[in-house]
């Protein structure tokens, strides 16, 4: 069933890596009857220095990456990634879920809804955006966590920081641009879970 108000068809949740936005978009599409789609799938990039259970290495562009980039150059290579390769996407898949009645209203999440880059398809009819952010401490532990990092080399170590830092670097900008901007944002800390988070963003995005 359809909580939200009839104008709106779409939802965009942005924030850095590891926040939780899959999580919250997956929770509201459930309750909202809604498909869900991530901008991860749109585009390529190098993704996190470190892998899963079933790989033993780095794939060699990944660590390239990584370990020449400054983290600034990380954060702008990123971002211009997103503007280029993934934004054009986002805009045609956005505008088709909004003004196309016949198509199924959309929770679309990604890294890549950077709020400057979305904010003329935020101010139009049929869409509503919510940005996710955390402490310092919740992107270490969470990425630490994932990669294993106290049990790799100094090597692998090194990258991770990397990683790590570029993402604390995106969630300061991030902030700034969502406040500058008046979107709403919300601390993924200030509730005490995924279904708390789902019922907070709806309130916030006056979904009723």
């Amino acid at each position: 069933m359809n909580e939200l108000s009839n104008e709106t068809r779409v939802i965009l949740i942005g924030g850095s890596s590891h926040v939780g936005k899959s999580t919250l978009g997956q929770s509201l599409a459930a309750k909202l009857g809604w498909s869900y789609r991530s901008t991860d799938k749109l585009a390529r990039h190098p993704g996190h220095p470190w892998v899963g259970a079933n790989r033993n290495a780095i794939p060699e562009h990944v660590a390239e990456h990584y370990g020449t980039l400054s983290v600034d150059a990380l954060f702008v290579d990123v971002l211009s990634h997103y503007e280029k390769n993934v934004l054009p996407q986002v805009e045609i898949i956005v505008h088709s879920h909004a003004s196309d009645l016949s198509t199924e209203c959309l929770i679309l999440e990604g890294s890549a809804l950077w709020p400057e880059f979305v904010a003329n398809l935020v101010s139009e009819n049929g869409v509503k955006a919510i940005w996710l952010t955390a402490s310092d401490q919740l992107f270490s532990y969470r990425i630490f966590s994932e990669s294993d990092f106290y049990n790799v080399s100094e090597d692998k170590k090194h990258l991770i920081q990397k990683f790590l830092d570029r993402t604390l670097l995106y969630n300061k900008r991030m902030r700034e641009k969502v406040e500058h901007l008046e979107f709403i944002c919300i601390d993924v800390e200030s509730v005490s879970g995924a279904d708390e988070l789902s019922k907070k963003c709806m309130e916030l995005m006056q979904v009723f």
